[in-house]
């Protein structure tokens, strides 16, 4: 497969003066109408407001902060859902993001067709998806499954290879939302050992989190909140500064 050379020089991942607005209706029904009238019948909620920072390759690093902070606009904005009301978001090679395992598969395609189905979708071809096959066949561990219908699957073994496909991706950053959260504990050990995999070749990791853990594998922590950045500094600096991250 040809990897693609990313310029170590350069952040992998900047925000500059970063602002995200949100348009909010009381009802589909409003929004409808805004669409061929000048209604006023919404509300504006800044998600995100003036964010700067930039992320080198190789770092791996932890974006922390209540409910409602800001959390999943940036990670929206890095995996190209949404972008900014104003300001400059930079993202340089391909982004493997573990939100939402199990969102994207075919039911009626079996889970074999379905790495092809999501590789087809993140940009690969086939023989980049061909050379990755067998890696995700074995991770998601399903045996005569994986060439049954995804529709026969239970929630579990959708997310197992939701997490094996996207994993082994061959990403320059990884993106992670809590989704160490689901599994058995077996699988869990399996996937925090091969995030640390990842990140001992240099691959950029971005880890949301509301739990401590994040600790076991990102060495920096932006805290937002409010969708500001208040704090930019190593973890151990984030836990001595704000002692009650994590705890309920």
């Amino acid at each position: 497969m040809s990897e693609k050379k990313i310029d170590s020089a350069k952040p992998i991942i900047s925000f500059s003066n970063v602002t995200k607005v949100y348009t909010l209706y009381k009802n589909s029904r409003e929004q409808f109408v805004a669409l061929f009238h000048n209604s006023k019948k919404f509300k504006r909620h800044k998600a995100l407001e003036d964010v700067s920072f930039e992320i080198k390759q190789g770092e791996s690093v932890a974006i922390i902060g209540k409910n409602g902070a800001g959390k999943s606009t940036v990670l929206k904005m890095i995996t190209g859902v949404c972008y900014p009301t104003s300001g400059e978001v930079y993202v340089e090679g391909r982004v493997s993001a573990l939100l939402e395992l199990t969102a994207g598969f075919s039911n009626d395609m079996t889970g074999r067709e379905n790495i092809y189905f999501k590789g087809y979708v993140l940009g690969m071809k086939d023989d980049e998806i061909k050379e990755i096959e067998e890696k995700v066949i074995e991770f998601a561990d399903l045996g005569d499954y994986i060439d049954q219908p995804v529709r026969t699957y239970s929630s579990g073994m959708k997310v197992r290879l939701g997490f094996a496909i996207n994993i082994n991706t061959n990403p320059d950053i990884l993106v992670i939302d809590e989704a160490l959260s689901v599994g058995d504990a077996a699988f869990k050990k399996k996937c925090k050992d091969k995030i640390h995999e990842m990140i001992q070749k240099d691959i950029t990791v971005l880890y949301v989190s509301h739990n401590r853990d994040i600790q076991d594998f990102c060495d920096r922590c932006i805290y937002l909140q409010k969708g500001k950045v208040i704090f930019d500094g190593t973890m151990k600096e984030t836990l001595e500064k704000y002692p009650e991250f994590g705890k309920s």
